[in-house]
């Protein structure tokens, strides 16, 4: 896995305002970016009713557990997960190598709208996932290594 570019407090807002576009369009909930291996970078929406920052760690192992199932059965790559529950369903879509979107909706919200806009949001997000890249392409962030529950200070302006 490789590593996350080094993101501004400008990039988040870019991801936080692209997140917040989903919500209005797709009515969905909320809205996460993790990365695969768990940790959340950023969100938007109702984060009162969940625990985001369990629901980024398991929903990464439910997406890498799809990767495995998806070479069990000669597949490449399952670039999304569903899981679909009586009042809440949740969305689980591939940003880049790096990086997951994640959706979470009211159980009468249709997957298909989720869908619909959630691809591009996740090809904008990606797009700003590159930029920041580009910005120094020799520096990068590997979250598991530096062990946070919650990497969201490091994306802070410093004062």
């Amino acid at each position: 896995m490789g590593t996350l570019p080094q993101l501004l407090e400008e990039d988040i807002q870019v991801l936080d305002d692209e997140l917040r576009t989903l919500l209005e369009k797709s009515d969905a909930t909320t809205a996460l970016i993790i990365d695969k291996g768990g940790f959340l970078l950023t969100s938007a929406g109702d984060a009162r009713q969940f625990d985001l920052t369990t629901i980024a760690a398991l929903a990464s192992g439910a997406y890498m557990a799809n990767q495995t199932i998806a070479n069990l059965v000669h597949e490449t790559n399952f670039n999304s997960v569903y899981q679909q529950g009586e009042k809440f369903s949740m969305f689980v879509l591939s940003i880049d190598e790096q990086c997951m979107l994640v959706v979470i909706f009211k159980a009468t919200v249709s997957v298909g709208l989720v869908k619909y806009y959630g691809a591009p949001a996740a090809q904008n997000i990606a797009q700003q996932l590159i930029r920041a890249q580009e910005r120094d392409p020799s520096s990068g962030l590997d979250l598991s290594v530096l062990n946070l529950a919650d990497p969201s200070e490091l994306f802070k302006r410093k004062g």
